[in-house]
Formats: structure tokens, sequence, C-alpha cells
């Protein structure tokens, strides 16, 4: 029995010992107060966080040290910090832990290339307007005590100047655009700043795409719409948004032949110069049984716009014989397509009897119609 109670005892203390050393710590204040701070940007698909404790000029005691900021608390140039390893420190750029910056694609800082990752942020702090910015491949260590120089990834210059005063050490971003922000670090009265820029943004959108489409978004066929429609609004990739239109109508048990789908694919061929290909393409769009009359119409105010206005009238003529039951949206179209070619009698005629069937939506925009019609009797009359 007490060997059994010895081995029991034994045992729990194992546990004890072994629970102990793997579980995290509880929750505390942060040291020094300084609290915890996070601020991302999204550039397009690209997302750049920095991860912080944030200092306050005011000390825990309430004392102001403003004014020894710079040079005092945080000291110029590379130091030995008399704890830890490193021997020539930087300025970890925050309080406590290591502050991070994470990317989650390549990006170019500072005119140089960082890969996508999280990196230990530090920065070499002069009295002058340009000082040091550290990405170090150590994210975990406390602070710059144990900084290594041959972890770094990549150094860059930041711009410093004088800036409004701030209490809380502060990150974020400005001059935000599409493609490239400025990242910033502002406390006490300097401001220390470096660009980042994600390069050709669209391409970055491409690149999310093609791996999406591999995932469980290639099983809708409409994704595969969107992203052929991208490439044609953006007028890129071409040959590869063929396929997806393809796939778009015709992928087993995925694809839809429909008004949407064969749009999609003359819209492609239409970018490529291939536009005899595109009008076959969208003949079938136009007759297929899924286009509606705001489908027909629409691609008869596409080719208004292209100066194709022969083609245009055959298209909202087709529309009506296709919905003789319809008589507003037919009616306008056949009357811009009159109007298009010259016969200014029919379009007058066909504006007023769309007017007269014109539904509650559409009785907003009544004033526009009767201008319409207003401005052709005038123009009618005064050609007489």
């Amino acid at each position: 029995m007490k060997k059994m109670k010895l081995l029991v005892s034994i045992f729990v203390s194992m546990f004890m010992l072994t629970h102990y050393a793997n579980s995290q710590g509880i929750s505390l204040p942060p040291s020094g107060g300084n609290q915890k701070s996070e601020v991302s940007q999204w550039m397009g698909p690209v997302k750049v966080s920095i991860n912080y404790s944030s200092p306050d000029v005011t000390a825990p005691n309430g004392d102001s040290r403003e004014g020894k900021i710079w040079g005092s608390l945080v000291p110029y140039g590379l130091n030995n910090l008399g704890f830890g390893t490193s021997k020539a420190a930087p300025w970890r750029a925050g309080a406590n832990e290591n502050t991070t910056f994470s990317v989650s694609h390549d990006v170019t800082i500072g005119g140089k290339t960082l890969a996508a990752g999280t990196y230990g942020l530090h920065m070499i702090v002069n009295e002058g307007d340009e000082w040091t910015v550290i990405f170090s491949n150590n994210t975990s260590s406390w602070g710059s005590y144990f900084y290594d120089e041959a972890e770094d990834a990549l150094r860059i210059p930041a711009k410093v100047e004088e800036a409004q005063y701030t209490e809380y050490l502060t990150y974020g971003f400005d001059n935000r655009k599409l493609g490239s922000s400025t990242a910033f670090l502002q406390w006490e009265n300097k401001k220390a700043s470096f660009s980042i820029e994600v390069g050709d943004i669209n391409e970055h959108y491409l690149s999310s795409i093609r791996d999406e489409l591999r995932g469980s978004p290639g099983f809708n066929f409409m994704n595969w719409v969107q992203a052929a429609n991208f490439c044609v609004q953006n007028d890129m990739n071409l040959e590869e948004a063929l396929t997806w239109a393809d796939n778009a109508i015709a992928t087993p048990f995925i694809g839809r032949e429909n008004f949407i789908t064969l749009q999609t694919k003359a819209m492609v061929l239409d970018k490529m110069g291939k536009t005899d290909e595109a009008s076959t393409v969208m003949e079938t769009a136009i007759n297929h049984r899924t286009a509606s009359v705001t489908d027909i119409h629409g691609y008869g105010r596409t080719l208004i716009s292209q100066g194709k206005t022969s083609k245009a009238l055959e298209v909202f003529l087709l529309n009506k014989k296709k919905h003789p039951e319809e008589n507003f949206t037919t009616n306008v179209g056949l009357a811009r397509g009159y109007q298009a070619v010259g016969d200014t009698k029919k379009a007058i005629k066909h504006w007023e009897v769309a007017i007269e069937n014109i539904p509650e939506n559409q009785k907003p925009n009544l004033p526009y119609y009767e201008s319409e019609v207003k401005k052709l009797k005038e123009g009618d009359n005064a050609g007489k």
C-alpha cells in the first residue's frame, strides 16, 4: 500500500510539474502599463499589420518625460542594454515584447523586397532626420535584449520629421493608395515613416482568384463568370479568362449555359479582338431561353454605345418579338433603336407607347421620358 501511495505521489508530482511547465501565464496588466495595440492596413488583397506595446510620455509614477524620450529613454544608436545576449541592441520600436510587422504577400519596402511573413521590428534611432528600420526573422524575443544582426531579414532607412505632440506611441498608415501606403511611428514630437508598395494590385487579385477557383469557390459557375469578367474589365490574362468562361458554361455538374455565361464568353472574345466569334456567341445568348427582356435591352444599349446602330435596332426588334406581352422596356428599346438610325417618327411612336405603359417603379423617370419625346417632336418640326 505504501509503495502504491508513493507511486501515485510521484505521478501527481510529475503531472503538476509538466502542467506548470506547459501552461500559459495568468492574465495580468502589461508591464509598465504599456497597453497592447495593433493596426492593420489592406492594399487590395495585401494585408499589413503592426502589433506593439504602446508606452506613453508620462511615466508610470506620473512624471512627465517630455523632452527626455529621444536620446534618453530611447537611446541613440546601438547599445549594450545590460541584459540578454545583445551587446549592440537597437530600440525595440515599442515596449515589452517584440514589436512585430506582418505582411500577407511579398512587398517592396523602402525600395527593397520583403517576403510575406512576420518579423520582429526594431529601429536604430539617431539625432538626424533618418533612422534605420530593421525587420528581424526573430519575432519571439522580449524587446531587443536578444537582438542578433545575423537574423536580419531587411534594413531600410526611415524618414524622420517633427510632428504634433503624441502622448502614446502610435503606429499608423497614411498616403494610402490601392497599391501603396506609408507606415509610420509617431511618439512625443517625432514621426518616422517608410513606404510600402505591393506592385501590380491586379496581379495579386489574379493570383488569389486562381488559387480560390481550385477550392470550393470553383464549384459555383458564377465565380468563374466573375473571374473572367475581372480579366475583361482590366484587359489582362484573356487567354485564361476564355478558359474560365468556358468552364462557367460547360464544366460537368457545375457549368450553366445561360445568357450570363454566354455573354461573358462573348465579352472575352471581343476584348481579344475576335469580334466575329463574339457576335456569334451573343446571337446564341440573346436567343437563349434564359435571356430576359432586360438582358436583351442592355445588349442593344451596348451596341448603340459602340456605334452599331443597325445591329442595335435588330436586337430591340428581337426583344419585342420574344416578349410581345411586355410594352414598356421593349418600346423604350425600339424608340432608342429607331432614334439611333434616324427614324424620328417611329421613335416618337414607340416612346409614346412606352409612356402609356410605364410601370410604377419607372414613374419617377416620367419627366425624362416625356422630355425625350418633346425633343424629338421639336427637332422633327424644325426640319419641316
